[in-house]
């Protein structure tokens, strides 16, 4: 039923999830190593109705599902509305149906298009930003320009497709994580979206950047300068409706809450963590 290692967010934890897609059509990013193990391939729209349909009779109760793998928004319209009619057919408690998506796929579908996913029952879209410097998403290859990132997360707003978008930090290294972190939100703000995740730098083997570190081309923050990169992003959030989550297991202190209406608080507690890093997850534990 599934090709190599499975990725879903972590709120995605209860969801059945529906390869559609094997790896990721990108697959350069230089801080991943996900689907390296992949070619890239859409699945026969035979095999995964065949999937969903096995799948219905033994759980006949699921109300989530995450179609995988890493940019599963790719697919043509015909394939993605033959999905999720067969879904909302095989599944009578079925809630919602997400995706990962880049903004290259997003930006590839017509407004009326993206509507129609959204009508067809397509929920949300989780969005890697990671930055929003040009210069740092050009350095890690992230195939998109920060221009594009905005202009896709507005695409899916005016499409009423909701949006839960990942924000790495420490990505910038030592030498950038005020530009990163500045730009990140100015980023953020123009896409507006109705959830932002951020996730701490963790690097696996066989990774480009994790070579740049050990080379000494790029020097890893610490616990307190990510806290204080973290801060200076909040400082510079201005979303509408957002929850806003920095409890991954690679952070080094858990924050949660709504913006704007907890942005001070949020703000405390990192003020607080910075005076008392007792309080932060050590290096070990953010690999459990």
């Amino acid at each position: 039923m599934y090709e190599g290692r499975i990725f879903r967010p972590p709120s995605e934890a209860s969801s059945f999830i529906l390869q559609v897609t094997v790896g990721c059509a990108h697959n350069s990013c230089t801080f991943c190593n996900m689907y390296k193990e992949k070619q890239f391939r859409i699945k026969p729209l035979e095999d995964v109705l065949e999937i969903i349909k096995a799948f219905s009779t033994k759980y006949p109760e699921v109300e989530r599902v995450f179609v995988a793998d890493g940019d599963a928004l790719v697919l043509p319209m015909a394939y993605w509305e033959t999905i999720l009619l067969t879904l909302k057919q095989s599944f009578p408690r079925l809630k919602r149906v997400t995706s990962y998506g880049t903004p290259k796929d997003v930006l590839g579908k017509t407004l009326d298009e993206l509507k129609t996913l959204k009508n067809d029952g397509l929920e949300m879209i989780y969005m890697g930003l990671e930055t929003g410097s040009d210069s740092l998403l050009k350095k890690i290859r992230k195939g998109a320009t920060a221009t594009e990132m905005a202009e896709a997360g507005q695409k899916l707003k005016a499409a009423g497709l909701r949006q839960s978008v990942t924000v790495i930090s420490g990505i910038g290294g030592r030498s950038d994580w005020e530009e990163h972190a500045v730009k990140t939100a100015e980023v953020l703000n123009l896409m507006n979206p109705e959830y932002v995740g951020l996730l701490t730098l963790l690097l696996d083997d066989d990774t480009p950047m994790l070579e740049d570190i050990r080379s000494g081309k790029m020097a890893v923050l610490s616990a307190e300068e990510v806290l204080r990169e973290t801060q200076l992003l909040l400082e510079n959030l201005d979303l509408s409706d957002c929850q806003f989550r920095s409890n991954h297991a690679s952070n080094y202190l858990a924050l949660s809450g709504h913006l704007p209406t907890d942005k001070k608080r949020l703000l405390t507690e990192i003020d607080s963590a910075l005076k008392n890093q007792g309080q932060l997850k050590s290096e070990w534990h953010r690999r459990l």
